[in-house]
């Protein structure tokens, strides 16, 4: 859970303690309307012609889609959807265990449904067949659907020899108290959306067309602030109060596609990897209660950061450098030696870097009282060990935030590269 940059005028969030930033207004990817009126110049597919297609259009003189509804991200191209894109309003993510027999045959044609699914759906039609209804009236509303594979995908499918080594388990951490049922799986699904229903929707039909192939093994469910929510763009907030992702790395940023993507050449992983990046996924639950008892400038010391603004203790903005060897008039470190942002940076793990895009989530309070409600953890990495890991480590050995959190569940997905034009996500690997 480090202290690293943001990526672009959108950015994602991260574990807590970190700030993200909503930066992106709605009207800054590409619309649905004018996705819509280039696609016959540019030869993009939203998909299969015929009645459906009408399914998110408005009929002639019915009021146009808010630009809320009307965003709409890419499901073909170069990295899957929903790892770049800005933080979402809503979130699901599903993994499923293939079903008893099933083979490499039955694997592919899941991919191959689930792929035309998450296109239609991400470009505002109605699925396929026995649709719904319940995102019709809605439009894109910027879904995302994005798929991975686990390390028992491989050895259940006859593909061990295609299995990347940086799937191999993730070690234990101190932290971690696992719950082995909401853990892992052979295939994830992460389901992004800005409206409840369209994200709903998505994660019912895919779970439908699992059919008989593939079950369902845990789902979660999440959010984050609705983009225009609050009077400015600004960094988002997790359940702890805090600006959460000041420091996730930039798009922009030279070497970000090589710490985030595995590349097309020259790597260690798979040809089938290529272009794709590796998800960790941790479900941390927040002590809120214990974490509430503290005051602010406690709080702030657990951080490193300001509440009020994500700045760091030693002074400037939010996005100012951190200044670790900075002391006050005692001649005490103004940020603490054992403070989340300062042992999480980059530059204190070696350069290690992840890209965090989170959602927050809540599942009731027990009959005690005690909210369990915490982070929906989700990173990015061209190679988990160098990423999460080893952050992770570093964290394991000193960080003040441990006392109030625990990491529930975990998975670590191997995500292909994005699709082309006439394939399926996973078809490199599948058919290869």
């Amino acid at each position: 859970m480090p202290d690293q940059s943001i990526p672009e005028a959108r950015t994602v969030e991260a574990p807590p303690g970190e700030a993200v930033s909503e930066n992106a207004s709605p009207r800054e990817g590409i619309s649905r309307r004018r996705l819509l009126g280039t696609a016959g110049a540019t030869g993009l597919v939203l998909g299969a012609a015929g009645g459906a297609v009408g399914y998110a259009a408005a009929p002639a003189g019915a009021t146009p889609l808010t630009s809320l509804g009307e965003d709409m991200a890419m499901f073909h191209g170069k990295h899957q959807p929903g790892i770049t894109e800005g933080l979402q309003a809503r979130g699901h993510l599903v993994a499923f265990d293939l079903a008893a027999g099933a083979s490499r045959k039955e694997a592919a044609a899941l991919l191959r449904r689930w792929s035309t699914t998450a296109q239609r759906l991400m470009a505002g039609e109605a699925a396929a067949q026995d649709d719904t209804d319940v995102a019709r009236d809605a439009g894109p509303s910027s879904l995302t659907i994005t798929f991975g594979f686990g390390n028992s995908f491989f050895s259940r499918t006859g593909l061990e020899k295609q299995r990347p080594v940086s799937l191999d388990p993730l070690p234990d951490f101190s932290s971690d108290h696992l719950d082995k049922a909401r853990s892992n799986g052979d295939l994830w699904v992460q389901i992004g959306a800005n409206d409840a229903l369209v994200a709903f929707h998505a994660l019912r039909t895919i779970q439908k067309d699992a059919g008989s192939a593939a079950k369902v093994r845990w789902q979660m469910n999440g959010f984050n602030r609705t983009p225009g929510a609050t009077a400015h763009k600004m960094t988002a907030r997790n359940l702890m109060g805090q600006l959460d992702g000041t420091r996730n790395p930039k798009p922009a940023e030279s070497d970000f596609d090589k710490r985030i993507f595995v590349p097309a050449s020259g790597s260690t992983d798979p040809a089938w990897m290529a272009n794709g990046s590796y998800a960790v996924v941790r479900r941390i639950r927040m002590l809120l209660d214990d974490w509430e008892k503290l005051s602010t400038g406690a709080q702030e010391n657990v951080i490193g950061r300001r509440k009020s603004n994500g700045a760091a203790l030693s002074g400037g903005g939010e996005t100012t450098a951190m200044d670790l060897e900075k002391t006050d008039a005692k001649g005490a470190l103004v940020v603490p030696i054992n403070a989340h942002a300062r042992i999480a940076r980059p530059d204190q793990n070696g350069g290690a870097a992840m890209l965090r895009r989170p959602f927050s989530y809540h599942d009731g309070i027990a009959a005690d009282g005690t909210p369990d409600a915490g982070l929906l953890f989700v990173c990015w990495q061209a190679d988990p060990l160098r990423g999460f890991v080893t952050v992770q480590r570093k964290l394991d050995r000193g960080d003040a935030l441990s006392t109030y959190i625990r990491h529930e569940a975990s998975g670590l997905f191997a995500v292909p590269g994005g699709a082309a034009e006439g394939e399926y996500v996973g078809q490199r690997l599948l058919e290869g």
